[in-house]
């Protein structure tokens, strides 16, 4: 999730979990809040990989930082931290609450994106995603938002920030029913298209819990389309905002969705040399739908570049994550990146 909705989340949440307050025993309830939202920011301080290189922050990214295994450790270190900088008020036990509150809510607002979070990290680099909600859901930072304002007003009860949390714990148990629903429907086009031992996946669109790509696939071909599941257009396409307008413009209702196929391969064999070679491993491990992009040839050099289709959203120009092999002739493959349609070298 973006930066704001963590923010606002681990404001409310440790208002929210606020014990009634003792002298010398809680911490005020100022001190709490603000600290609920540094924490539940925390976790993506491992941005800061993103200075090594991309490859170091793609392989890294929601790692050790966002994992469950480790959040009892990071807790307590920063409550210790917090013990020694207010040296008189109570202990570290009073801090440790506020960040494992605060780093939990926020990994659970990544785990419920698309993009992946290693939840068992260091152990295991299995990338868990539910897959319900869009990386930037406006309804729910608006949910949180109105929550709170509402505890600026009522300063002395805990009521509008629990409130607030049911209203998004909802909201994300209807995206998640709407999720099924898509699935259900790329289920359906792959009965009715012979598409037989098929996967079926469906990923989140901004705007709308209605707004979603489904991708139909298996280990050579994928077909995929942008769906809404409702005949309406969302609320803020509503509005009038050419921005808004363009990212809602590609998605249609299932009877006429317009459904793209893709060789995940190409009719080239060096595609698939490509993605097979040891090289690559990082792209194979990291793609949730990869797909050849292109094959460049110049000269002797060739590369052979792929994408994952789970950063395809219709009105968005770029797409991040695309990563390649290129040789010299029959000479060793080496990763790069394409980054603004040029070839830069993965530092590894």
């Amino acid at each position: 999730m973006d930066n704001l909705t963590h923010l606002l989340s681990g404001a409310l949440i440790a208002r929210a979990t606020a014990p009634q307050p003792q002298e010398g025993v809680t911490l005020p309830l100022r001190r709490r809040v603000v600290l609920g939202m540094i924490a539940a920011s925390l976790p993506d301080i491992d941005f800061i990989i993103s200075f090594f290189s991309s490859y170091t922050y793609l392989l890294h990214h929601r790692g050790v930082t966002h994992s469950l295994l480790m959040l009892p450790l990071w807790s307590w270190l920063c409550a210790l931290l917090c013990a020694k900088l207010w040296r008189h008020g109570p202990g570290w036990r009073a801090y440790f609450g506020v960040f494992a509150w605060g780093i939990g809510i926020h990994i659970l607002g990544d785990w419920i994106t698309s993009f992946g979070t290693m939840l068992l990290a260091p152990l295991s680099d299995h990338r868990f995603a539910l897959a319900t909600t869009f990386i930037i859901d406006l309804y729910l930072m608006g949910a949180l938002l109105a929550g709170v304002v509402a505890c600026l007003v009522w300063t002395h009860s805990r009521a509008p920030a629990v409130a607030s949390l049911a209203v998004v714990a909802a909201t994300i148990a209807f995206q998640g029913w709407q999720h099924q629903n898509a699935i259900a429907l790329g289920e359906a086009h792959a009965r009715a298209t012979g598409f037989n031992d098929a996967r079926v996946s469906a990923l989140p669109r901004p705007l709308s819990p209605f707004n979603w790509m489904v991708v139909v696939e298996d280990d050579t071909r994928l077909v995929h389309a942008p769906l809404r599941l409702t005949t309406s257009e969302p609320m803020l396409a509503q509005l009038g905002i050419e921005f808004f307008d363009r990212l809602a413009a590609g998605y249609a209702p299932a009877a006429t969705a317009r459904w793209t196929a893709v060789d995940r391969f190409g009719p080239d064999p060096l595609a698939r040399e490509a993605f097979a070679a040891s090289e690559f491993e990082f792209f194979r491990w990291f793609a949730a739908h990869p797909a050849l992009h292109r094959i460049d040839r110049k000269g002797e050099s060739t590369c052979a570049w792929f994408e994952d289709l789970r950063f395809l959203t219709s009105g968005r120009d770029v797409m991040p994550f695309r990563y390649g092999l290129c040789r010299d002739g029959r000479g060793p493959w080496a990763a790069h990146e394409l980054e603004a349609g040029k070839p830069v070298r993965v530092k590894r």
